[in-house]
Protein backbone atom coordinates (compact mmCIF):
# COMPACT_ATOMS: atom_id res chain seq x y z
CA UNK A 1 0.00 0.00 0.00
CA UNK A 2 1.18 3.50 -0.59
CA UNK A 3 2.51 5.41 2.38
CA UNK A 4 -0.33 7.91 2.64
CA UNK A 5 0.21 10.73 5.08
CA UNK A 6 -3.53 11.10 5.77
CA UNK A 7 -6.25 8.48 6.14
CA UNK A 8 -8.99 8.55 3.53
CA UNK A 9 -12.51 7.23 3.93
CA UNK A 10 -12.88 6.71 0.19
CA UNK A 11 -11.31 3.87 -1.80
CA UNK A 12 -7.54 3.79 -1.47
CA UNK A 13 -5.44 3.85 -4.66
CA UNK A 14 -3.96 0.34 -4.53
CA UNK A 15 -1.91 -0.76 -7.50
CA UNK A 16 -1.49 -4.31 -8.65
CA UNK A 17 -1.19 -7.88 -7.46
CA UNK A 18 1.37 -10.40 -8.62
CA UNK A 19 0.29 -12.45 -11.63
CA UNK A 20 0.62 -16.24 -11.79
CA UNK A 21 2.05 -15.90 -15.30
CA UNK A 22 5.34 -17.80 -15.53
CA UNK A 23 8.13 -15.62 -16.95
CA UNK A 24 10.06 -16.61 -20.06
CA UNK A 25 13.53 -15.52 -21.06
CA UNK A 26 14.06 -12.82 -23.66
CA UNK A 27 16.19 -13.84 -26.64
CA UNK A 28 17.73 -10.41 -27.13
CA UNK A 29 17.74 -10.65 -30.94
CA UNK A 30 16.14 -7.22 -31.27
CA UNK A 31 18.33 -5.49 -28.71
CA UNK A 32 21.22 -3.14 -29.48
CA UNK A 33 23.14 -3.05 -26.16
CA UNK A 34 24.84 0.22 -27.09
CA UNK A 35 21.56 2.07 -27.60
CA UNK A 36 20.78 4.70 -24.97
CA UNK A 37 17.10 5.32 -25.77
CA UNK A 38 14.11 3.16 -26.63
CA UNK A 39 14.52 4.17 -30.28
CA UNK A 40 18.19 3.14 -30.42
CA UNK A 41 18.16 0.18 -27.99
CA UNK A 42 15.16 -1.81 -29.25
CA UNK A 43 15.05 -2.71 -32.94
CA UNK A 44 11.73 -3.33 -34.73
CA UNK A 45 11.00 -6.89 -35.88
CA UNK A 46 11.96 -7.75 -39.45
CA UNK A 47 9.66 -6.03 -41.94
CA UNK A 48 8.46 -3.40 -39.47
CA UNK A 49 9.29 0.29 -39.27
CA UNK A 50 8.73 2.72 -36.44
CA UNK A 51 5.96 5.25 -36.89
CA UNK A 52 7.23 8.81 -37.30
CA UNK A 53 6.06 11.41 -34.82
CA UNK A 54 6.96 15.09 -34.76
CA UNK A 55 9.43 16.29 -32.12
CA UNK A 56 7.57 17.93 -29.27
CA UNK A 57 4.77 15.36 -29.23
CA UNK A 58 4.09 12.93 -26.38
CA UNK A 59 4.70 10.06 -28.78
CA UNK A 60 8.16 11.36 -29.71
CA UNK A 61 9.03 11.94 -26.06
CA UNK A 62 8.21 8.33 -25.14
CA UNK A 63 10.06 6.75 -28.05
CA UNK A 64 13.18 8.70 -27.11
CA UNK A 65 13.09 7.99 -23.38
CA UNK A 66 16.60 7.56 -22.03
CA UNK A 67 17.46 4.06 -20.79
CA UNK A 68 19.92 2.89 -18.18
CA UNK A 69 22.84 0.74 -19.47
CA UNK A 70 21.84 -2.66 -20.82
CA UNK A 71 21.75 -5.24 -18.03
CA UNK A 72 20.75 -2.76 -15.32
CA UNK A 73 18.43 -4.32 -12.76
CA UNK A 74 15.15 -2.79 -11.70
CA UNK A 75 15.32 -1.41 -8.19
CA UNK A 76 12.63 -0.65 -5.65
CA UNK A 77 12.29 2.77 -4.03
CA UNK A 78 14.38 1.51 -1.07
CA UNK A 79 17.30 0.48 -3.28
CA UNK A 80 16.64 -3.27 -3.25
CA UNK A 81 16.68 -5.18 -6.55
CA UNK A 82 13.49 -6.61 -8.00
CA UNK A 83 13.78 -10.41 -7.98
CA UNK A 84 13.08 -12.71 -10.89
CA UNK A 85 13.87 -12.87 -14.60
CA UNK A 86 11.77 -12.78 -17.73
CA UNK A 87 9.85 -9.61 -16.87
CA UNK A 88 11.70 -6.69 -18.47
CA UNK A 89 14.39 -6.01 -21.08
CA UNK A 90 15.37 -2.43 -20.24
CA UNK A 91 15.09 0.15 -17.45
CA UNK A 92 14.06 3.78 -17.99
CA UNK A 93 16.62 6.28 -16.66
CA UNK A 94 14.32 8.28 -14.36
CA UNK A 95 14.32 8.74 -10.59
CA UNK A 96 11.51 7.21 -8.56
CA UNK A 97 12.11 8.97 -5.25
CA UNK A 98 12.63 7.33 -1.87
CA UNK A 99 9.03 6.67 -0.88
CA UNK A 100 6.70 3.86 -1.86
CA UNK A 101 4.68 6.10 -4.18
CA UNK A 102 5.49 5.72 -7.89
CA UNK A 103 3.71 2.44 -8.65
CA UNK A 104 1.80 1.39 -11.78
CA UNK A 105 -0.67 4.19 -12.62
CA UNK A 106 1.76 6.64 -11.04
CA UNK A 107 4.44 5.78 -13.61
CA UNK A 108 1.97 6.57 -16.39
CA UNK A 109 1.10 9.90 -14.79
CA UNK A 110 4.79 10.62 -14.19
CA UNK A 111 5.65 10.17 -17.86
CA UNK A 112 2.71 12.30 -18.92
CA UNK A 113 3.56 14.97 -16.37
CA UNK A 114 7.27 15.01 -17.26
CA UNK A 115 6.46 15.48 -20.94
CA UNK A 116 4.07 18.35 -20.31
CA UNK A 117 6.46 20.01 -17.87
CA UNK A 118 9.45 19.78 -20.22
CA UNK A 119 7.43 21.23 -23.11
CA UNK A 120 5.99 24.05 -20.98
CA UNK A 121 2.40 22.87 -21.34
CA UNK A 122 1.67 23.60 -17.68
CA UNK A 123 -2.05 24.21 -18.20
CA UNK A 124 -2.45 20.61 -19.32
CA UNK A 125 -0.88 19.11 -16.20
CA UNK A 126 -3.77 17.94 -14.08
CA UNK A 127 -4.83 14.67 -12.47
CA UNK A 128 -7.71 13.59 -10.28
CA UNK A 129 -7.51 12.12 -6.79
CA UNK A 130 -9.46 8.94 -6.10
CA UNK A 131 -12.20 11.06 -4.49
CA UNK A 132 -12.61 13.01 -7.75
CA UNK A 133 -10.77 16.18 -6.68
CA UNK A 134 -8.92 17.69 -9.67
CA UNK A 135 -5.36 18.85 -8.94
CA UNK A 136 -4.09 21.37 -11.48
CA UNK A 137 -0.36 21.98 -11.55
CA UNK A 138 -0.93 25.66 -12.38
CA UNK A 139 -2.63 26.03 -9.00
CA UNK A 140 0.29 24.29 -7.32
CA UNK A 141 2.73 26.62 -9.14
CA UNK A 142 0.90 29.60 -7.62
CA UNK A 143 1.65 28.36 -4.12
CA UNK A 144 -1.56 26.53 -3.32
CA UNK A 145 -1.37 23.18 -1.56
CA UNK A 146 -3.93 20.44 -1.02
CA UNK A 147 -5.69 20.12 2.32
CA UNK A 148 -7.71 17.04 3.15
CA UNK A 149 -10.34 16.61 5.85
CA UNK A 150 -11.82 13.14 5.68
CA UNK A 151 -13.26 12.82 2.21
CA UNK A 152 -13.23 16.57 1.58
CA UNK A 153 -10.36 18.18 -0.30
CA UNK A 154 -9.61 21.84 -0.96
CA UNK A 155 -6.81 24.24 -1.85
CA UNK A 156 -4.92 26.31 0.71
CA UNK A 157 -2.47 29.11 -0.17
CA UNK A 158 0.54 28.11 1.92
CA UNK A 159 3.70 28.38 -0.22
CA UNK A 160 5.52 30.88 -2.37
CA UNK A 161 4.85 30.66 -6.12
CA UNK A 162 7.41 28.48 -7.90
CA UNK A 163 7.79 26.79 -11.26
CA UNK A 164 10.97 24.89 -10.33
CA UNK A 165 11.43 21.23 -11.15
CA UNK A 166 11.72 20.46 -7.43
CA UNK A 167 8.27 21.94 -6.90
CA UNK A 168 6.93 19.95 -9.83
CA UNK A 169 8.27 16.69 -8.34
CA UNK A 170 6.56 17.47 -5.05
CA UNK A 171 3.34 18.00 -6.99
CA UNK A 172 3.73 14.59 -8.66
CA UNK A 173 4.35 12.91 -5.29
CA UNK A 174 1.07 14.30 -3.97
CA UNK A 175 -0.70 12.96 -7.06
CA UNK A 176 0.91 9.55 -6.55
CA UNK A 177 -0.22 9.46 -2.92
CA UNK A 178 -3.88 10.20 -3.62
CA UNK A 179 -4.51 8.90 -7.15
CA UNK A 180 -4.32 5.44 -8.69
CA UNK A 181 -5.64 3.15 -11.38
CA UNK A 182 -9.24 3.78 -10.36
CA UNK A 183 -9.02 7.56 -10.77
CA UNK A 184 -6.76 7.50 -13.84
CA UNK A 185 -8.99 5.05 -15.70
CA UNK A 186 -11.88 7.49 -15.33
CA UNK A 187 -9.82 10.35 -16.79
CA UNK A 188 -8.82 8.43 -19.92
CA UNK A 189 -10.96 7.71 -22.98
CA UNK A 190 -11.28 4.30 -24.61
CA UNK A 191 -9.67 3.64 -28.01
CA UNK A 192 -9.83 0.57 -30.26
CA UNK A 193 -6.75 -1.64 -30.28
CA UNK A 194 -6.31 -1.16 -34.03
CA UNK A 195 -5.66 2.56 -33.44
CA UNK A 196 -2.96 2.01 -30.81
CA UNK A 197 -0.18 4.61 -30.56
CA UNK A 198 2.54 5.64 -28.08
CA UNK A 199 1.01 7.21 -24.99
CA UNK A 200 -1.99 4.89 -24.92
CA UNK A 201 -2.51 2.97 -21.68
CA UNK A 202 -3.72 -0.52 -20.91
CA UNK A 203 -5.44 0.04 -17.59
CA UNK A 204 -7.66 -1.90 -15.24
CA UNK A 205 -9.02 0.52 -12.68
CA UNK A 206 -9.61 -0.91 -9.24
CA UNK A 207 -8.22 -1.79 -5.85
CA UNK A 208 -6.09 -3.52 -6.93
CA UNK A 209 -5.70 -2.66 -10.59
CA UNK A 210 -2.81 -2.17 -12.95
CA UNK A 211 -1.61 0.03 -15.82
CA UNK A 212 1.03 -0.29 -18.54
CA UNK A 213 1.82 2.42 -21.08
CA UNK A 214 2.55 1.99 -24.80
CA UNK A 215 5.94 3.60 -25.48
CA UNK A 216 6.51 2.71 -29.15
CA UNK A 217 4.70 1.39 -32.23
CA UNK A 218 6.01 -0.10 -35.47
CA UNK A 219 4.10 -1.05 -38.64
CA UNK A 220 4.75 -3.33 -41.63
CA UNK A 221 3.70 -2.82 -45.25
CA UNK A 222 0.41 -4.63 -44.57
CA UNK A 223 -0.41 -2.16 -41.77
CA UNK A 224 0.10 -4.77 -39.06
CA UNK A 225 1.19 -3.10 -35.81
CA UNK A 226 3.51 -4.10 -33.00
CA UNK A 227 4.06 -2.12 -29.81
CA UNK A 228 6.23 -1.85 -26.70
CA UNK A 229 4.96 -1.62 -23.13
CA UNK A 230 6.43 -0.02 -20.02
CA UNK A 231 5.30 -0.31 -16.42
CA UNK A 232 6.11 0.26 -12.79
CA UNK A 233 4.69 -2.07 -10.19
CA UNK A 234 4.13 -2.58 -6.48
CA UNK A 235 6.08 -1.69 -4.40
CA UNK A 236 7.30 1.45 -6.19
CA UNK A 237 10.10 0.61 -8.63
CA UNK A 238 11.95 1.73 -11.74
CA UNK A 239 9.91 2.06 -14.92
CA UNK A 240 10.74 -0.98 -17.05
CA UNK A 241 10.25 -2.05 -20.68
CA UNK A 242 8.40 -5.36 -20.61
CA UNK A 243 9.25 -8.47 -22.57
CA UNK A 244 6.53 -10.34 -24.47
CA UNK A 245 5.98 -13.67 -22.65
CA UNK A 246 3.82 -14.97 -25.52
CA UNK A 247 6.18 -14.68 -28.51
CA UNK A 248 9.95 -14.78 -27.97
CA UNK A 249 10.59 -14.24 -31.69
CA UNK A 250 9.38 -10.63 -31.59
CA UNK A 251 9.80 -9.90 -27.88
CA UNK A 252 9.81 -7.29 -26.41
CA UNK A 253 7.28 -6.21 -29.07
CA UNK A 254 3.63 -7.26 -28.88
CA UNK A 255 1.70 -7.88 -32.12
CA UNK A 256 -1.82 -6.45 -32.29
CA UNK A 257 -3.00 -9.29 -34.54
CA UNK A 258 -1.87 -11.89 -31.97
CA UNK A 259 -4.05 -10.47 -29.21
CA UNK A 260 -7.41 -12.14 -28.68
CA UNK A 261 -9.74 -11.07 -25.90
CA UNK A 262 -6.88 -10.64 -23.46
CA UNK A 263 -3.35 -9.25 -23.43
CA UNK A 264 -0.98 -11.28 -21.28
CA UNK A 265 2.02 -9.39 -19.91
CA UNK A 266 4.65 -10.82 -17.55
CA UNK A 267 2.89 -9.67 -14.38
CA UNK A 268 -0.68 -8.85 -15.37
CA UNK A 269 -3.43 -9.77 -17.83
CA UNK A 270 -5.54 -7.03 -19.43
CA UNK A 271 -8.67 -7.21 -21.55
CA UNK A 272 -8.12 -5.95 -25.11
CA UNK A 273 -10.91 -3.43 -24.42
CA UNK A 274 -8.91 -1.84 -21.59
CA UNK A 275 -6.84 0.36 -23.91
CA UNK A 276 -7.33 4.06 -23.18
CA UNK A 277 -5.83 7.45 -24.07
CA UNK A 278 -5.32 10.88 -22.50
CA UNK A 279 -8.08 13.14 -23.75
CA UNK A 280 -5.96 16.28 -24.20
Amino acid sequence: MKNLFLIFIFILPFCCLQSSQKPVKQTGNLINPQGTTIATRILPPEGYKRRYYNPGTFEYYLIHLKLKPQGTKVKYYNGEEKPGEGIYIAVVDMDIGHRNLQQCADAVMRLRGEYLYKTGLYNKIHFNFTNGFRVDYRKWQQGYRVAVNGNKTHWVKSAAPSGSYTTFRKYMDIVFAYAGTLSLSKELVSVPLKDIKPGDVFIHGGSPGHAAIVVDVAVDDKHHKVFLLAQSYMPAQDIQILINPNNADISPWYAVNEIGNILVTPEYTFKRTELKRFAD
